[in-house]
C-alpha cells in the first residue's frame, strides 16, 4: 500500500535535495547579480551583507521569480560576526554545495586616500574584510562542504595584487588604501592554491578569478574611477567558475575573467603560503591552518 507524505515532510525533503549556495557581500553589485543568477538556475541561495533592507528586498525579489533564499546581515569587520554568520549556516544545513566569497571593501574613497583603519579586532580593516573574514568562513563551513561534494568555492581575488611583507602585515608603516587591498587580494589567491590542494580529494574544487576590470559597481565608483566593464560581464564569469560542467574538477586556478590567468608570483611561493596559513590562523583564533577539514 503506497504512503502519503505531508505537505511539511515534502517541503523538508525537497529543501533538503535542493543544492545551497551562500555568496557572501550580495546585497550589491557583482554578489547580488551572482545570487539572482544562481536562485534561477534552482539553488537556494544565502544571501549577505549589511543592508538588510537591500537584503530583504532581495529575497522578495528572488521569491517573487520563483527561487528561493534568504538573507543573513552581518559586517566582516567583525571576526565575531563571521562566525555567527556560519553558525546560522550550520543550524539549517547539513551540507553546503558552493560558496563564493565576494565580500570587501575597495582602495579609497572617491579617489581620495584612504586612512588606514582598524577592525573591530584590531587588524587592518582591509586585510580583515577581504581576506580574514573569508579565511575564517571557509574554515568553518569546510564539513559542509565536504559533506556537500562536489561542491565548489569561489574566491572573488583581483588583477590588482600586491606582495605580502610578514614584518608589516598590518601595514602600520608606508600605508595606502590600494596596497591594503592589493594585498588581501594577493591573500585570497594564496589561500586558493593552499585550500585547493589540501581539498583535492574530498570532492570540493577551489578557484578564484578577476571577474572583470572596473566593473560598474559602488566600490569602483566610490574609488573615483570610471567604470570600463559591466557588472554582467563579471558575474558572467564568476557563475562559470561556480557552476560550469566544463570546469567540474578544475582546482586550484586563478582566472583572468574567463582565461586562466596568472597571478603575482608570491602565490606560488609554498613557503609564503605558509607562512600566511599560520599568521592566518593565529589572527582568527581558529586553530592549526593545516587541520582545515577537521
Amino acid at each position: 500500500m503506497a504512503t502519503s507524505e505531508s505537505p511539511m515532510s515534502a517541503t523538508r525533503r525537497s529543501r533538503q535535495a535542493q543544492r545551497v549556495a551562500l555568496v557572501t557581500g550580495s546585497t550589491d553589485g557583482l554578489g547580488r547579480a551572482v545570487a539572482r543568477s544562481l536562485a534561477v538556475s534552482g539553488f537556494r541561495v544565502w544571501i549577505h551583507g549589511r543592508d538588510a533592507q537591500r537584503g530583504e528586498d532581495l529575497v522578495r525579489e528572488i521569491s517573487a521569480h520563483g527561487g528561493s533564499a534568504r538573507f543573513h546581515r552581518a559586517d566582516f569587520a567583525s571576526l565575531a560576526e563571521v562566525r555567527a554568520l556560519a553558525d546560522a549556516v550550520r543550524r539549517e544545513h547539513d551540507s553546503l554545495h558552493l560558496l563564493i566569497n565576494n565580500a570587501g571593501i575597495g582602495t579609497g574613497d572617491g579617489g581620495r586616500p584612504a586612512p588606514r583603519q582598524a577592525s573591530v579586532d584590531g587588524h587592518e580593516l582591509r586585510f580583515a574584510v577581504n581576506y580574514l573574514a573569508g579565511y575564517l568562513l571557509t574554515r568553518l563551513l569546510l564539513p559542509l562542504l565536504v559533506r556537500g561534494a562536489p561542491a565548489r568555492i569561489v574566491n572573488i581575488a583581483s588583477a590588482g595584487q600586491y606582495p605580502l611583507d610578514f614584518d608589516n602585515l598590518m601595514l602600520t608603516r608606508a600605508y595606502s588604501g590600494m596596497r591594503a587591498y592589493a594585498q588581501s587580494k594577493l591573500a585570497q589567491i594564496m589561500l586558493t592554491l593552499d585550500l585547493a590542494a589540501q581539498l583535492r580529494d574530498s570532492g570540493v574544487t577551489v578557484n578564484c578569478l578577476h571577474p572583470a576590470t572596473y566593473m560598474d559597481t559602488t566600490m569602483v565608483r566610490s574609488a573615483g574611477v570610471a567604470p570600463t566593464s559591466t557588472v554582467a560581464e563579471g558575474a558572467a564569469a564568476v557563475t562559470r567558475l561556480a557552476v560550469s560542467r566544463e570546469l567540474e574538477g578544475s582546482t586550484g586556478e586563478y582566472f583572468d575573467g574567463l582565461r586562466p590567468g596568472r597571478a603575482n608570483a608570491q602565490a606560488y611561493d609554498a613557503a609564503a603560503r605558509r607562512r600566511l596559513a599560520d599568521v592566518s590562523a593565529r589572527l582568527t583564533g581558529s586553530g592549526q591552518a593545516s587541520g582545515l577539514t577537521s
